[in-house]
């Protein structure tokens, strides 16, 4: 017997978006130079949020100077002098965790009770870790008394817009850098949001700026010669032209790309609970995660009876408004994305693999991409080596743990694997051999501020997160 879930919106109430945006370059709101603007839309159903100004090369300019001004004083503060600002913007974002969870999910898509219970806990918690950082660094294993780099351009994806932000500002003030951050041009609004939280700090001004604008923003900030850390998250493609730029200089660069993750179910793992795993590991955030489980490798001998198991926990997924505390597939973030996920989603099904999807209503307007699950995958197919960035899971079999490995590793990228099994010697053994930064054992996408992050090969080079995370921000 099945229960049907009542209507559960969160109230939209909590948040107020103003109708226009401006750029937030030494402690204030300012008008693009330009005067460019660009919309930023709901993917649930396609309404305009907001206007948000378009920056160009002078207010590029404008923030970075801004930046380099600050950096003098801040660089200059105790560390524990730094700490009370980075505790007291942790503390604001508890205290407004819930109008900034609601915003998330109106401009991101992501289901509330991702961004209000995984999102908007995280942010705070990485505020609150490195400002334990702050005045430690002596002792974080990189000299009695590393210096800050200066002003750290970062450039931020849409897919955790917030999360992604604290990951990439929080360790740069602990050190004592300055920020010239750019959010994505779909998501911009948490950041601005941000900006707020930063003057009712009472931060000082020019520490932290906000740029909003699309890919030629990020480009003007990037090879910007004041620059001196450029910290990138986003898709391989663009990492690679960020590093064309940057090369012969100075700068000092990060970056955290694509990723096409391994999922290793051996036959005594436990069904349940790898059920769980798998579809936390691809379905949590539409797929919209560089770290998503997006391959399943499972053990032969147990290849049926995962996937009827799978299915029928596929089949309760409940896909819908983004603000329904019952939802737990949200909207996909943009038109592009919803392409480009279709296009390999139907390639998939061109090339010979099984398409199977649970019967679900989705809503007429918006983005929207129903869970997937491809069986007959080979390792020639492009939905087992590109990333699709999308709520479809392509499952492949293997018989030893030497096949695992090797289709495991068989990928341009090396961001994430995860392995279920009984045995803790085949976890030690496989995590061993996996090339992949981060590596998950009987779970998936479990993410701690104290804990590093980062891949290998496409995947990016560089860590974010933990002890390790301060190194980038530090003239090391």
């Amino acid at each position: 017997m099945s229960f049907e879930y009542a209507p559960a919106p969160e109230s939209r109430a909590v948040v107020d978006i103003a109708p226009s945006y401006g750029l937030f370059i030494d402690g204030e709101f300012t008008e693009a130079a330009g005067g460019k603007v660009f919309k930023t839309v709901s993917p649930a159903n396609e309404e305009v949020l907001s206007e948000v100004a378009q920056a160009g090369s002078e207010d590029v300019e404008r923030a970075v100077k801004a930046a380099r001004k600050a950096f003098e004083k801040w660089s200059a503060l105790p560390g524990a002098e730094r700490a009370k600002y980075l505790f007291r913007i942790a503390r604001i974002i508890q205290e407004r965790s819930r109008e900034l969870a609601v915003l998330e999910s109106l401009d991101n898509g992501k289901p509330i009770r991702e961004s209000r219970d995984s999102d908007l806990p995280l942010v705070a918690a990485h505020f609150f870790y490195y400002a334990g950082w702050a005045d430690k660094l002596g002792h974080a294993g990189y000299g009695a008394d590393p210096k800050p780099l200066g002003v750290a351009g970062q450039v931020i994806p849409w897919n955790f817009p917030l999360l992604m932000l604290a990951w990439k500002i929080a360790p740069a003030l602990a050190c004592g850098n300055t920020v010239v951050l750019k959010p994505a041009e779909t998501t911009p609004l948490s950041a601005l949001f941000f900006a707020d939280i930063c003057r009712q700090a009472g931060l000082p001004k020019g520490v932290v700026n906000i740029l909003t604008g699309d890919g030629s923003t990020g480009a003007e900030l990037v090879a910007h010669p004041d620059v001196d850390k450029v910290a990138f998250t986003g898709s391989t493609e663009v990492g690679k032209a960020i590093a064309r730029t940057v090369a012969g200089t100075d700068k000092k660069l990060t970056l955290e790309l694509g990723g096409k993750a391994a999922n290793i179910v051996f036959d005594d793992a436990p069904i349940d609970q790898a059920v769980e795993g798998i579809v936390n590991g691809i379905f949590f955030n539409q797929g919209h995660v560089c770290c998503a489980g997006s391959r399943l490798l499972v053990q032969e001998s147990v290849q049926d009876e995962l996937l009827a198991a799978l299915k029928r926990r596929m089949s309760t997924l409940r896909v819908g408004d983004p603000l329904d505390k019952n939802t737990d597939i949200g909207a996909i973030n943009s038109a592009e994305q919803l392409a480009r996920i279709t296009e390999l989603a139907d390639a998939g099904e061109a090339e010979g693999a099984e398409r199977w999807a649970p019967s679900c209503e989705l809503p007429d307007a918006g983005y929207w991409f129903a869970p997937t699950l491809f069986t007959g995958v080979t390792q020639a197919h492009r939905i087992a080596q590109e990333e699709i960035f999308g709520p479809v899971l392509s499952v492949l079999t293997f018989r030893t743990p030497e096949e695992a490995v090797a289709k495991a590793n068989n990928t341009p990228y090396g961001l994430s694997a995860g392995v279920w099994t009984e045995k803790g010697s085949r976890i030690l053994w496989m995590a061993n051999k996996l090339r992949a930064g981060i590596v998950w054992s009987n779970t998936f996408n479990k993410f701690d501020p104290a804990s590093p992050f980062g891949g290998y090969k496409e995947s990016g080079f560089g860590r974010e997160g933990g002890r390790h995370g301060l190194e980038a921000y530090l003239d090391v």
